[in-house]
């Protein structure tokens, strides 16, 4: 597979986007919300990449209870930011793939695809700042961006963040072992609960940092240097 620019994977991908937008997902006949919780469903490739975002949107609806903040931006956000990771987005030539920066295609795609689903104009600019500032070591300046990033962090730990980090292993050619896959298991413990940063988000996180260290140490006991 030749090198795929952010420009070449959005033209691949128009031909799709705009079947779904002839089809009963048009905004003329549903929400924008439900035209785009389907489009990254039908999109979302391995399968499981798409249970990351009913989860994260739950996870924000808690982390923002009792706050103000604009719950479209964030919803918006939440089922956009990974696009990029997603076969058939993303390039599979792995030296490609290894300087593919997936937030850039997702800044670039986001505009499109929301307009074609009828999401509010005036909004997608915060739904950019959002999904630009998701990522653990970027500093969110809204509060929306700030509860995206939060349940992003939370999705990391935990039982859910071991599933996660689990089912690479095999398929990802960063993890051909077990063993390659403990040592992000071990720095997202050690280094993502300081970065949390609103007060619910840091509550939801003691029993997940918890599990993540139960299971550490558990496998430390069990299999010691023969995890392979």
């Amino acid at each position: 597979m030749t090198t795929l620019t952010v420009a070449g994977l959005a033209l691949a991908r128009s031909a799709s986007l705009e079947e779904m937008s002839d089809s009963s997902l048009s905004k003329t006949t549903t929400s924008w919300r439900t035209a785009l919780a389907e489009y990254i469903r039908c999109e979302a490739k391995p399968v499981d990449k798409y249970g990351h975002q009913p989860r994260l949107y739950a996870l924000t609806r808690q982390i923002g209870d009792g706050m103000s903040y604009d719950d479209d931006v964030v919803f918006a956000a939440t089922w956009m930011h990974d696009l990029g990771v997603f076969v058939g987005h993303r390039p599979e030539e792995p030296v490609a793939l290894a300087a593919w920066d997936n937030v850039v295609y997702v800044i670039d795609r986001t505009p499109e695809i929301l307009r074609e689903f009828g999401f509010p104009e005036e909004k997608i600019p915060a739904v950019i700042e959002a999904i630009r500032t998701h990522q653990p070591h970027k500093q969110p300046e809204s509060i929306e961006a700030t509860i995206l990033r939060d349940a992003d962090i939370l999705e990391q730990l935990g039982a859910v963040g071991i599933l996660r980090a689990v089912s690479k292993v095999g398929r990802d050619t960063r993890f051909a072992t077990f063993s390659e896959i403990i040592p992000t298991l071990q720095k997202a413990l050690e280094t993502l609960p300081p970065l949390i940063q609103l007060p619910s988000a840091q509550a939801l996180a003691g029993s997940r940092i918890q599990v993540l260290r139960d299971f550490l140490e558990g496998v430390e006991s069990e299999a010691g240097d023969a995890l392979h």
